[in-house]
């Protein structure tokens, strides 16, 4: 019993402390319970469309009350095979990290020869995919300069940094091209996609939701958030067109209409409280927050380095927007 009961008491204060503490833990389930009624009570009342990230260019899918969810064919398969040789083309470089300018180091042979089997193989049959027939060519050349990569580093037996900048350069203007037909397919495809379901819902569109998810290194100039906001224009922009940023790549829908979700619901406790239902959509703790920045940072020797201040319920795009020298597109880059 002594193990079981212990033999100090818990003092008051700390049981004080945690069933304070405690009320934040609740908050949650609260908020699971209340979240499940909303969303169903928003997607009886309001269309939802979703714009999921995947490997095929995306996923979208239409909630329309009172019917099953809708999902859009995928983008044609010619999208993925201009990204997979993309992708195969920039893991070389990858694939030689450390081990530039080692001699001694061989633990390149077996991956690079693996890798070269598997290039060949994509090589050998391009011409019985999809791949458009005036699209082929630069693959080809692409895949082949892959292969003589690897077959010279085989051969020489060492993986150089002159060799392998060589190779980066000559294969930087093949890949911009395939880049940009794999970008034209994808959006080709999900324009025509909403602008189908656009005219299907017809006055119904202007109380719809849109949600699409992002990591941080697709958020700016998100291809499926970019496409939906073409349709929706900057009015809905943040209100009933939100970008939902998470850790991964990919989010499954569920969770998606669960953030969903809590951002509506949200809105309804921020105008309740603060008359002001965007107040939610922000760090409630930011604007003060920030006040004290500035009260605390000339202690420090430190001047406060803060963005200028943006308007609750603003309509900017939630991406960087403020313009400035230097590239911003693989065709800035020369």
């Amino acid at each position: 019993m002594e193990v079981l009961v212990g033999v100090q008491p818990q003092a008051p204060a700390e049981t004080a402390r945690q069933n304070v503490l405690a009320l934040n833990s609740a908050m949650f389930g609260l908020y699971e319970d209340s979240g499940r009624i909303l969303k169903k009570n928003i997607l009886a009342k309001h269309p939802v469309i979703l714009g999921l990230f995947t490997g095929a260019g995306g996923r979208f899918i239409l909630y329309k009350p009172g019917a099953a969810p809708v999902e859009a064919p995928s983008v044609p398969i010619v999208y993925q095979l201009m990204k997979s040789v993309g992708h195969a083309t920039m893991v070389i470089p990858v694939v030689a990290g450390s081990r530039l300018d080692k001699p001694e180091d061989q633990s390149w042979r077996a991956p690079y020869a693996s890798f070269r089997a598997r290039l060949q193989a994509a090589l050998d049959g391009l011409d019985q995919t999809e791949m458009r027939e005036d699209w082929r060519p630069v693959m080809r050349e692409i895949l082949t300069n892959d292969i003589a990569f690897i077959d010279d580093c085989q051969k020489k037996g060492v993986i150089t940094f002159a060799a392998l900048d060589e190779f980066t350069k000559k294969q930087a203007p093949k890949l911009k091209p395939i880049i940009a037909w794999a970008a034209e397919t994808q959006v080709a495809h999900w324009m025509s996609v909403l602008a189908d379901w656009k005219k299907q819902l017809g006055p119904d569109w202007e109380k719809t939701y849109a949600a699409s998810n992002t990591i941080y290194v697709a958020r700016q100039n998100n291809v499926l958030f970019s496409v939906l906001a073409q349709f929706f224009g900057p009015e809905a922009m943040n209100s009933r067109l939100i970008m939902i940023e998470t850790i991964s790549f990919t989010t499954t829908p569920e969770e998606m209409l669960d953030s969903l979700t809590r951002i509506i619901g949200d809105r309804v406790v921020g105008g309740l409280f603060f008359g002001n239902p965007a107040v939610m959509d922000f760090e409630l703790m930011g604007g003060n927050g920030r006040e004290a920045i500035i009260a605390e940072a000339p202690k420090y020797g430190l001047t406060p380095f803060l963005p200028p201040k943006v308007p609750f319920g603003s309509k900017q795009w939630p991406t960087l927007i403020t313009p400035g020298p230097g590239a911003a597109s693989l065709a800035d880059i020369h």
